[in-house]
């Protein structure tokens, strides 16, 4: 399926908002389920959203929900962080589920955590930072 292309980090004091796009050159991603990570230095990558194109089934992890929105068109899905928090600097990732979208909407539907070895063909990431 290709690489992908993470945008639209920076830097923003608490409270402030940015918005992420991971992008294909022309790829459909219709087809799949799309995952968002981040990975703060020293830390472990931390999944943070999916969205399930067939169905629209979505997943945030607790830290995120509220504040963190996804969405997609057909080559582009977004992420919309609001009320950044100093928790939140990392830089943030994308990257298509290796799983059918039936599977991962079921796991979505029983709680189960985002999994980074369920994702392949990673973008390069986009830094966010959190700072007053």
């Amino acid at each position: 399926q290709g690489q992908l292309v993470e945008s639209g980090g920076g830097l923003v004091q608490p409270g402030g908002s940015l918005r992420l796009s991971c992008t294909t050159s022309g790829f459909p991603l219709e087809h799949f389920a799309i995952g968002w990570f981040r990975q703060a230095p020293g830390q472990e990558r931390e999944g943070v959203s999916c969205l399930v194109n067939s169905g629209g089934t979505t997943y945030y992890a607790d830290a995120v929900k509220g504040r963190f929105s996804i969405s997609r068109d057909k080559h582009t899905v977004y992420l919309q962080l609001n009320n950044l928090q100093p928790e939140d600097p990392a830089v943030y990732y994308c990257a298509i589920d290796r799983l059918p979208q039936g599977a991962r909407a079921a796991k979505i539907r029983l709680g189960e955590a985002l999994s980074s070895e369920d994702f392949n063909s990673w973008g390069q990431g986009t830094q966010v930072t959190v700072s007053s």
